[in-house]
């Protein structure tokens, strides 16, 4: 049993935020009840994807959830979407979507039948217009600061971070809401949106300060470590890796088992500076990329990889995602957070279940995304509490579907 075992929350979404807060909260034990359309939604099919097709996007984003498929665009299939997300029950009433529609999905809609319902909405900016991570990346700044030193071209990340963070978020939002309405009886709107989940992070890092007060504009470092030591290098065996010397104790862990102590120390006496300050050491950064480059140029990394891990090196190697895959140990079934997920219609591959480890709930293992409408009949049936002859004419109306018997039964 989950942390959240016995919290239902209703889901109705798309892309990588909403999806990923749900997929949160299932991985910690809550009932997560996910609208899709019979056909399939806006990611059903996004890519990475097999060879037949399938997306592994789409079973990534949705393990442990339960799918009910509804022709939202019919006025019953509204009203039973509805239904589902108001459906009595002290740890219901819990609603998160980035699909929010006016007069079907939007709070003071469904507000009106339950009044306590709790609702995170997320949407692209505070102006009502729409944007997705790809979009607000660039128009917050950090493609600008993001490339080789000296280079003018922005450049953009493959990792959708906002996306991720207000996923965290949407998560944060809704449980403390629904702690406010354990202690007040009342529910709320909870509104978020990815452009604000940007620029929050520009001021908390200090950027927003770093340009009001100085009047610069942070350029572009190529894989240095803002504002301390950190830099690539390339080995012997052509292998690149990163170092940091964020801490003091990182810096002087790299010095000792590099034995560039002294060089260090005459190069800080020249420049009149001072390495314990981790500013010092990024204002000197080329100097002393220029000293330690020849060390590892002359080294494998087989070579010095065990003493750099005993002395404490704070250090990794650069790897693509799939040598990182067969490489790492955190990425494998080691790592208590991965295990073999059979997944219906791709195949047995590794899977994460939550990264959080509690003390009074053990870790569950990762479970299989649903099959589309997998879950129809079960909560038409417990949760919108539907009879089945109207059950059985929804589905002979084309309002709702479900797969077959015989592909429910190989999904288990």
């Amino acid at each position: 049993m989950g942390i959240l075992a016995g919290m239902r929350v209703v889901e109705s979404s798309a892309f990588v935020a909403v999806p990923l807060a749900g997929m949160t909260l299932a991985q910690m034990g809550a009932d997560v009840i996910r609208f899709d359309l019979p056909q399939g939604g806006l990611d059903y099919t996004r890519w990475p994807v097999t060879p037949e097709g399938r997306s592994l996007f789409w079973a990534g984003m949705n393990k442990g959830k339960r799918s009910v498929a509804i022709d939202v665009k019919t006025p019953r299939g509204k009203e039973i979407a509805q239904e589902i997300i108001c459906a009595p029950g002290d740890d219901a009433g819990l609603f998160i979507t980035n699909l929010a529609t006016p007069g079907w999905t939007d709070h003071a809609t469904l507000s009106a039948s339950r009044g306590d319902l709790v609702s995170v909405t997320l949407r692209g900016d505070r102006h009502g217009r729409p944007a997705v991570d790809y979009t607000v990346n660039p128009a917050v700044g950090f493609p600008m600061a993001t490339g080789p030193e000296g280079s003018a071209e922005p450049v953009a990340h493959v990792l959708p971070a906002w996306d991720a963070i207000a996923g965290g978020l949407v998560v944060s939002g809704l449980l403390a809401a629904e702690r406010f309405r354990l202690r007040h009886g009342t529910g709320q709107a909870v509104d978020l949106t990815l452009k604000d989940v940007a620029a929050a992070m520009l001021g908390h890092l200090g950027i927003i300060g770093e340009h009001v007060v100085t009047g610069t504009t942070r350029g572009k470092s190529g894989n240095a470590l803002y504002g301390a030591y950190g830099q690539d290098f390339t080995c012997a065996d052509g292998a690149r890796i990163m170092i940091i010397g964020l801490t003091t104790r990182q810096w002087q862990n790299l010095l000792r088992v590099t034995d560039t102590t002294e060089p260090m120390a005459a190069l800080a006496a020249a420049l009149g500076a001072d390495f314990k300050d981790e500013g010092a050491r990024w204002k000197a950064r080329s100097a002393i990329t220029a000293i330690l480059a020849p060390w590892f140029a002359a080294r494998r990394v087989a070579e010095f990889a065990e003493s750099f891990d005993r002395a404490g090196v704070t250090w990794s190697l650069f790897r693509n995602f799939s040598q990182a895959i067969e490489e790492d140990p955190d990425l494998s079934p080691e790592n208590p957070i991965f295990s073999e997920v059979a997944q219906p219609g791709i195949g047995s591959y590794l899977s994460p279940g939550t990264p959080f480890s509690f003390g009074s709930a053990a870790r569950e293992p990762a479970a299989p995304a649903p099959l589309l409408g997998q879950h129809t009949e079960a909560v038409l049936a417990d949760v919108a509490r539907l009879p089945a002859g109207e059950i059985a004419r929804l589905f002979d109306g084309g309002i709702v579907a479900q797969p077959s018997r015989t592909a429910l039964k190989r999904a288990g």
